[in-house]
C-alpha cells in the first residue's frame, strides 16, 4: 500500500485490524448503558423540553469536529476544529428553527470558509471543506426528523434500525465468518455480517411499522428498515477508509470500549439522510 497517493489523501498503510477483544466486551457494554438512554431520553423528551435533543445535537457537534480536526489537520486541530463547528452549528440551529433554504446556505458558506481557515494554517482545504459537508448533512437532516409531525417516532425508527443492523451485523459475521466484505480499508467486516445487518434492518423496520404509533404499512417499513440497514453499513466502511486515508486506527478516544464519537455514529450519519428522504417521500403522501 506504500506510495499509493492517488485522490486528495494521501494513503497510509495500516496494520490489519486485529479480531474483535471480548475481554473489551464489558466496557462497551457499559458504555452503551450510557449513551443508549441518553440519546433515547433526548428523543422521547424533545416534545416537553425542545431544547433538549438541540442539546444534544450540539454536543455530538462539538466533539465530532474536534474528532475531525485532530484526524485530518495535524498542525492546527484546533483552529479548523473551531471553523468546523461555527458552521456546522450555524447550520444546525437554522434548521432548528425552520429555517431549511438558509441552513443549507449556511452549510455551503461554512464549508468555504472552513477551506480558507484550513488553508491560513497549512492544512489542506478540501479536508476541512469537505468535514463540514459530511457532519453537517446528516444533523441538518436528524434535526429536520425530529422536528416534523411524528417525529419522535420516525427518529425511534432510525435509531431501532441502525442499532439492530449493527448488532446484527456483528453477532453474524463472528458467528458464520466467511469472506471479507472489503478487505482493503475494513478487514474484520464479512459478508455474512453484511447480509445479516440487512436483513436484521428490515426486520426492525417491520416491527416499527408493525407495534409503534408510526403510520407506515408493513412493506413500507421493511423497504426503508432495509434502505437504511444498506446506509448504515455504507456509512460505516465509508469512515474506515477515510480512517485509512488519514493513518488512524481510530477518530479519537473518547468512549471506552468503542473509541471515537465518530467511529459509533459513521453509519447512523448515512442512515440519518435516508430516513429523512423517507419521512419527506411519506410526508407528501407515499406509503400511508
Amino acid at each position: 500500500m506504500s506510495g499509493d497517493t492517488a485522490g486528495p489523501w494521501p494513503m497510509m498503510s495500516l496494520p490489519q485490524a486485529r479480531r474483535f477483544d471480548w475481554t473489551n466486551l464489558g466496557m462497551r457494554v457499559a458504555s452503551a448503558a450510557v449513551l443508549v438512554p441518553t440519546a433515547l431520553g433526548a428523543v422521547w423528551f424533545a416534545d416537553d423540553v425542545r431544547w433538549l435533543f438541540l442539546v444534544l445535537i450540539a454536543v455530538a457537534i462539538a466533539l465530532l469536529c474536534i474528532e475531525w480536526g485532530a484526524m485530518t489537520a495535524p498542525k492546527a486541530p484546533i483552529r479548523v476544529s473551531a471553523a468546523l463547528m461555527v458552521a456546522i452549528l450555524a447550520g444546525t440551529f437554522l434548521a432548528y428553527l425552520g429555517q431549511m433554504t438558509y441552513a443549507w446556505g449556511a452549510l455551503a458558506v461554512g464549508a468555504a470558509a472552513s477551506a480558507l481557515v484550513a488553508r491560513g494554517v497549512s492544512e489542506r482545504p478540501g479536508n476541512a471543506a469537505y468535514g463540514v459537508v459530511y457532519l453537517a448533512i446528516p444533523m441538518i437532516c436528524l434535526v429536520w426528523l425530529r422536528g416534523m409531525p411524528e417525529g419522535r417516532q420516525w427518529t425511534l425508527l432510525l435509531f431501532a434500525v441502525v442499532w439492530t443492523a449493527d448488532i446484527a451485523a456483528f453477532a453474524v459475521g463472528s458467528a458464520l465468518k466467511g469472506p471479507k466484505l472489503w478487505p482493503r480499508f475494513s478487514p474484520n467486516k464479512t459478508w455474512s455480517g453484511f447480509i445479516g445487518g440487512l436483513i436484521a434492518a428490515a426486520l426492525a423496520g417491520m416491527a416499527m411499522a408493525a407495534f409503534s404509533d408510526i403510520v407506515l404499512s408493513l412493506q413500507a417499513g421493511a423497504l426503508i428498515g432495509f434502505v437504511a440497514g444498506l446506509a448504515t453499513m455504507a456509512g460505516d466502511l465509508w469512515e474506515s477508509m477515510l480512517k485509512r486515508r488519514f493513518g488512524v486506527k481510530d477518530s479519537g478516544d473518547l468512549i471506552p470500549g468503542h473509541g471515537g464519537l465518530l467511529d459509533r455514529v459513521d453509519g447512523l450519519m448515512f442512515a440519518a439522510v435516508v430516513l429523512a428522504a423517507a419521512r419527506l417521500i411519506n410526508h407528501l403522501g407515499w406509503a400511508n
